[in-house]
């Protein structure tokens, strides 16, 4: 597909040239930062923004913190009191950073509904899109590792239930959870482990960021209508977009001081208001807690995995079908990845023709359905695995797979759109009028 037609940078100094002709830098600095971009973008658009800033912040308060940090199971929980109570700035550092992770979910949950309401995964931004879901599979790993790397009791145990799960998987389980805990069981090995990877995965997930940004440079950015920007011509071009500086940068960088206040009033007056009291305890291999729960932003995929039992009717025909080969452990371990595989596979899934949901009258009752069985999912996550939250979250789990399995694959056939606009330019007018000055046509 040909790009949005725009000016490119043209060097003009000697020393421009110069650099232009061996190391083109400024050419893709320029080119990313006066990209042409849809001017009817709403407020949904500004977390790409605050996810670029958690992820600096992760990685630089991060770096700062492993020079303080000794990971081994005798010192680390010292190292991390050590940080908090001796460190200059150590407890300001360590607070950005934990609760920086939980900003960095909470972003990147708004910005992937956002995808799923407007359609952003629809073609030709496929890739964009698998490429987003694997940043998020990385996010969740990096995550995991690190609320290990303080070993608390919730630490050691979370790490315990989590890793246990590979060993439901048949035939390789035993040596697969093995090989990851690097013993028997979680200890010395699985700490230096988890340590190192936490420290790698976020220059991957860097790495796979930059490529989601070249991803969506390349085929254009999606926005509300789903209506794409006008390649006839580049005065078409210039009617449907505006530079991305300084109208998009300023508009993020007003959104993104907004959060940060929020975000630093929540570091600076509760900074353990998403913390578990039980990860303030020293790691006890003895002494397991009462109710073993991950952080918040695990809790819909925990709901989804406690939710298929022994006695739910599919997870008995799984295991009669394959002969023993899937019980309610492994099942749940299916449906727990399945139900991020479901969302990886939206674009292939979603038949309608209509890009944004914004034109979709059914597909607006369902997805906010969706939505309200996210929070529900959350909430029975962080609830014990008895009833009624055992009932409550294998529905909402049914409705999870059911949405994205059935329910879009049919929408796209018995649904009634509505008319979309023609243009970019069309619904930038009849939402904010002509610029003023523009002559009447």
């Amino acid at each position: 597909m040909a790009g949005i037609p725009h000016d490119h940078y043209e060097p003009k100094s000697g020393g421009e040239k110069w650099l232009h002709s061996r190391l083109p830098i400024l050419g893709l600095l320029y080119d990313t930062i006066m990209i042409p971009t849809p001017k009817n973008l709403n407020w949904m658009w500004i977390w790409g923004i605050v996810l670029t800033v958690c992820l600096a912040l992760q990685i630089i308060t991060g770096i700062i913190l492993v020079m303080h940090y000794t990971p081994h199971v005798d010192h680390a929980f010292a190292s991390v009191e050590h940080i908090m109570r001796n460190v200059n700035g150590g407890h300001m550092l360590r607070y950005l950073h934990q609760n920086g992770a939980h900003l960095f979910f909470f972003a990147v949950y708004l910005h992937i509904f956002r995808g799923l309401y407007y359609g952003s995964y629809k073609a030709p931004r496929e890739i964009t899109w698998i490429i987003g879901m694997l940043i998020y599979l990385l996010m969740m790993a990096t995550a995991f590792m690190g609320y290990v790397l303080p070993w608390g009791q919730m630490s050691f145990w979370g790490a315990t239930v989590i890793t246990g799960l590979f060993g439901a998987i048949p035939f390789v389980g035993e040596s697969l959870q093995t090989w990851l805990l690097g013993g028997p069981a979680v200890d010395n090995a699985t700490l230096n482990r988890f340590f190192s990877l936490h420290y790698l995965l976020p220059m991957v997930i860097s790495a796979l960021v930059a490529t989601h940004i070249w991803a969506f440079h390349t085929t254009g950015n999606n926005n509300p209508t789903g209506v794409e920007v006008r390649r006839t011509s580049k005065e078409d071009a210039e009617k449907d977009t505006l530079p991305f500086w300084p109208y998009f940068v300023l508009k993020d960088l007003f959104a993104l001081g907004l959060i940060m206040v929020i975000f630093f009033a929540l570091v600076g007056f509760m900074p353990n208001y998403l913390g578990h009291p039980d990860n303030y305890i020293e790691a006890n291999a003895l002494v397991t807690p009462s109710h073993i729960v991950p952080e918040w932003y695990f809790l819909p995929f925990y709901a989804i995995l406690r939710a298929f039992t022994a006695d739910v009717w599919v997870v008995i025909a799984a295991n009669w079908i394959t002969g023993g080969i899937i019980d309610a452990k492994f099942f749940g371990v299916l449906a727990m990845f399945g139900a991020i595989a479901v969302m990886a596979l939206a674009p292939w899934l979603d038949t309608s023709r209509v890009r944004s949901g914004r034109y979709r009258p059914m597909f607006k009752w369902w997805f906010a359905l969706l939505c309200v069985d996210f929070v529900v999912l959350t909430w029975v996550g962080s609830m014990p695995a008895e009833e009624p939250y055992a009932t409550i979250s294998l529905i909402a789990s049914a409705y999870w797979f059911a949405y994205f399995l059935i329910i879009l694959p049919l929408l796209g056939v018995i649904e009634k759109p509505l008319a979309a606009p023609a243009t970019i330019e069309d619904d930038f007018k009849s939402n904010y009028g002509a610029p003023t000055g523009t002559p009447a046509e």
